[in-house]
């Protein structure tokens, strides 16, 4: 029986690697996301909308009858502290970050139950560990969701459940590109310059790819880490580690 991979957020960079990876180890997958793409089952969904994640979950199952495998990847970033957060953005980071995440696992838990299995991966980040500046709502985000992963896991051990995140540090997708080419703007900083910056910063020393991210996820959702629950899967080229 083929296997089935339901990732959120899997029309660019991590989530498309992760979309890629999966098809690769031979699952039918579905794509959550607001954009379309050619990789996967697409179903256009607004993961911030507990209406449209149910709606789209009843669709997987009506196509293909289980889910094996559920990746939150969907999320946006803010660059800011709590003093330049306002409550709109403050709303609608939280809406898709966390909330999604919320409904997501509200609509696919009951189907896992009853198969008695299933692995769930949210995408976390290195600051699901550690604080970094002007992040402020992107920073409690993230750390929700680590706490999302490990009471999960302990709450659906019985059921064969197993929860974890994945931690990602810098990597490079179209939206690290875009939050460099903004900081160029306004600083004046040549990008090249700025890329290297931030590959210094990195104990490894250079910044990860999001087919880094994809192998880590497809092996957290497999058999043969059957033992691994409630773990926050850190890959980040060393840096909370300093």
């Amino acid at each position: 029986m083929q296997k089935v991979c339901v990732v959120t957020g899997g029309s660019a960079g991590i989530g498309l690697a992760i979309v890629k990876r999966f098809i690769n180890d031979g699952y039918q997958v579905f794509n959550l996301d607001l954009h379309s793409s050619s990789e996967g089952e697409f179903i256009a969904c607004d993961v911030s909308s507990s209406e449209q994640v149910e709606a789209a979950i009843k669709q997987v199952m009506a196509q293909a009858g289980r889910i094996d495998v559920l990746v939150s990847n969907a999320g946006i970033h803010l660059s800011a502290n709590i003093e330049n957060t306002s409550e709109e953005q403050f709303a609608q980071l939280m809406s898709i970050n966390v909330n999604g995440a919320f409904y997501l696992l509200k609509a696919v838990l009951p189907v896992m139950r009853l198969q008695q299995s299933g692995s769930i991966i949210l995408l976390g980040s290195d600051q699901s560990l550690v604080g970094k500046t002007n992040s402020f709502a992107y920073n409690l985000s993230k750390s929700a969701l680590a706490s999302m992963a490990k009471t999960t896991a302990l709450d659906y051990a019985p059921y064969g459940i197993r929860a974890n995140a994945v931690c990602p540090g810098t990597i490079e997708t179209p939206l690290y590109h875009q939050a460099i080419d903004r900081y160029c703007r306004k600083s004046g900083a040549d990008k090249d310059s700025v890329h290297a910056e931030e590959a210094a910063l990195q104990p490894i020393g250079r910044v990860g790819q999001p087919e880094e991210v994809a192998a880590l996820v497809a092996f957290i959702a497999s058999d043969e880490a059957g033992f691994i629950t409630g773990s926050l899967q850190v890959i980040d080229g060393g840096y909370t580690a300093q």
